[in-house]
């Protein structure tokens, strides 16, 4: 990998006060490595860190998003209640989930409207509204 792309995972890092591991820095490099957003599963990162020459394990890549997400420097996104994705962008925002490839992407924030939504139970409050729109194509 480019010196300023590990740089720029290093950067992000210490952003959130983690400790730049050499395996945290090769996956935060390629998170983020190129200012490009990212939607990715542990096993397309897992995939991604080999093909770059990484030695990471499948294991190391799930610990390593764990700790991001515990970081507030990703965002887990659960489709199906059983697929996660997780997003470098961190505000929150819509989700495009393209059926016919698997694929999650940002979808426009600006026309999404929500008018109301159901009370909450009595004793609990609502903590955050995910929306993922499911395509299919016609």
């Amino acid at each position: 990998m480019k010196p300023e792309t590990l740089e720029k995972g290093a950067e992000w890092l210490r952003s959130a006060g983690l400790r730049p591991t050499r395996q945290r820095m090769s996956l935060a490099a390629l998170l983020v490595g190129d200012g490009q957003n990212r939607h990715v599963t542990a096993e397309s990162l897992y995939d991604a860190s080999r093909s770059a020459g990484e030695g990471v394990s499948l294991a190391t890549v799930y610990n390593t998003l764990r700790a991001f997400c515990d970081a507030g420097l990703i965002k887990e996104v659960t489709v199906d209640g059983n697929k996660s994705y997780f997003d470098t962008r961190i505000d929150d925002h819509p989700h495009f989930f393209w059926e016919d490839t698997g694929a999650l992407t940002d979808a426009p924030q600006d026309e999404l409207r929500i008018d109301s939504l159901p009370r909450a139970p009595e004793g609990t409050e609502i903590a955050k509204v995910d929306v993922v729109i499911r395509l299919r194509r016609s």
